[in-house]
């Protein structure tokens, strides 16, 4: 067989890398953009809370991908373990929608990027921007898997780095430590008088609700580490390993920035991102380095370039996750066979170059609005996002109550999730208020948007129609707990 015509990835990354990938794939525009948007409609308590609680949500979501992919590193992950566990169309649904997710996902960076760069070049085209960083990442994708997942670790660690740092210098600057007044927490108590919303919670509950999207955008990329074990050197240990120390790093980064931006921006800045297309959103991150005394025109300058590094390197994840579910689903006779072969450096080409195809959203950045147009994709891979958590919690649910039907004992699992069953009830119960409750507000607008409505809502019927499509025409069964495979190939 020919290396043109092989399906066979290649387990060429190891431990630091699969760790770092875990942690680069979800620090992206979700925390140096996106979180603008959050302070914005819920001010910094209400953006911290919605934060904190998505966290505990995709914990506990961690844990149960943690067990089911250390015991079966297998080609597909929670695609294929909904196929095993639940039910041959779920299977299909997951897979096609995590692809669908992380497309739209790519198309969002690239619009991300664009955004990023207008704080150099503010009337510039964000359709070119998004193309030339398109061409980018496609190149750097169609490298080997072991040259992607090194590249991947550096990017990664200079997110890490600046994160770091911007937590550190932020709360030297609320302490006037740098120099200056000290900030304090008077944006904390601030009143706006146009709209007389005043923090810490702005908006209340719903306003919380919306943040939920938000992070559920911020925090997808984490369960990229089940895709990655398929390609990853001795999965048994060292996908343990990433789980439990990638979601807390992950989680404080978040809390730490959070807490920061929302001390020392105030939730009326009219440069946070907030669909006002009046203004230029800019990175909140940018924002605050501004400000340092002295030297804030450089310190945002190098701080904006950093961002859109890492913008490039989420979607550069983001090609990878996409292309590799996509492949597997090719290999499992649920995507057409051409996207299952790959190249002689184990690249799926043919899959690559489909989900670049989504980028194509991305050039409708100056027709509808940059801000607009990020918001409905990062709306939509949200949706998507949450659609395959909840998958993966139904799973595991399925997956510990055959493993014990079948015979076997707790003891003989690699990785055990904590919390069980309650960790994945949890999460099931809130991705699902999150699902239906965080787009409510656009049946409360004074003018009905169908636009609104559709971008808030189309992935939901999208996910069921491609699980009863699937459902009619293979004519599948939920598959009996004495039948679900728990084989290795």
């Amino acid at each position: 067989m020919s290396a043109h015509e092989s399906h066979e990835l290649q387990r060429s990354i190891n431990s630091r890398q699969l760790s770092m990938i875990a942690i680069g794939g979800a620090i992206g525009t979700g925390l140096f953009l996106a979180s603008g948007s959050a302070i914005a409609q819920a001010g910094p308590g209400g953006a911290l809370l919605g934060y904190a609680i998505m966290g505990i949500a995709v914990y506990f979501m961690m844990q149960s991908l943690g067990e089911m992919a250390t015991q079966l590193p297998i080609r597909g992950s929670f695609e294929a373990y909904a196929e095993r566990f639940v039910d041959p169309s779920l299977g299909f649904a997951v897979g096609w929608n995590y692809w669908l997710s992380w497309a739209i996902t790519l198309a969002a960076e690239l619009v991300a990027g664009a955004l990023i760069v207008k704080f150099w070049f503010p009337d510039s085209s964000s359709t070119l921007w998004a193309m030339g960083f398109f061409a980018l990442l496609l190149g750097l994708n169609l490298l080997s898997v072991k040259a992607y997942a090194e590249a991947e670790y550096w990017f990664a660690s200079i997110k890490v780095v600046t994160v770091l740092i911007f937590v550190i210098v932020g709360g030297l600057m609320i302490t006037g430590m740098l120099g200056g007044a000290a900030v304090g927490f008077q944006n904390w108590t601030l009143r706006d008088p146009a709209t007389h919303l005043h923090a810490p919670f702005v908006g209340g509950w719903s306003a919380v609700l919306l943040v939920f999207m938000v992070a559920g955008f911020s925090f997808q990329g984490t369960e990229g580490v089940g895709l990655a074990a398929a390609e990853t050197e001795d999965p048994a240990t060292n996908v343990p390993k990433a789980i439990k120390n990638v979601f807390w790093r992950i989680l404080l980064f978040y809390i730490g920035a959070i807490f920061v931006v929302g001390t020392l921006i105030q939730f009326t800045d009219p440069n946070l991102l907030n669909g006002d297309e009046a203004h230029v959103a800019y990175s909140p991150f940018t924002m605050v380095f501004k400000h340092l005394p002295k030297i804030g025109y450089y310190a945002a300058n190098l701080m904006n370039a950093v961002i859109l590094s890492a913008v490039l390197s989420c979607g550069n994840s983001a090609m990878y996750v996409s292309s590799r579910m996509l492949h597997a689903m090719s290999c499992s006779g649920k995507a057409p066979k051409i996207f299952g072969t790959v190249s002689a450096r184990g690249v799926p080409v043919a899959a690559l170059c489909a989900t670049g195809i989504f980028s194509i959203f991305a050039f409708f950045s100056s027709v509808i609005g940059d801000q607009k147009i990020y918001q409905l994709l990062y709306n939509a891979s949200s949706l998507s996002g949450f659609l395959i958590w909840l998958g993966i919690a139904v799973c595991h649910l399925r997956f510990r109550k055959a493993w014990l039907a079948q015979g076997r004992t707790l003891e003989e699992l690699k990785y055990k999730s904590r919390f069980y069953p309650y960790g994945p009830w949890l999460a099931l119960i809130l991705f699902l208020v999150v699902l239906f409750g965080a787009n409510a507000g656009v049946f409360q607008a004074k003018v009905f948007s169908w636009f609104d409505f559709i971008a808030s809502y189309l992935m939901i019927p999208t996910f069921l129609a491609l699980y009863v499509g699937h459902k009619l025409y293979a004519r599948t069964r939920v598959v009996p707990l004495a039948e679900c495979d728990f084989t290795i190939r």
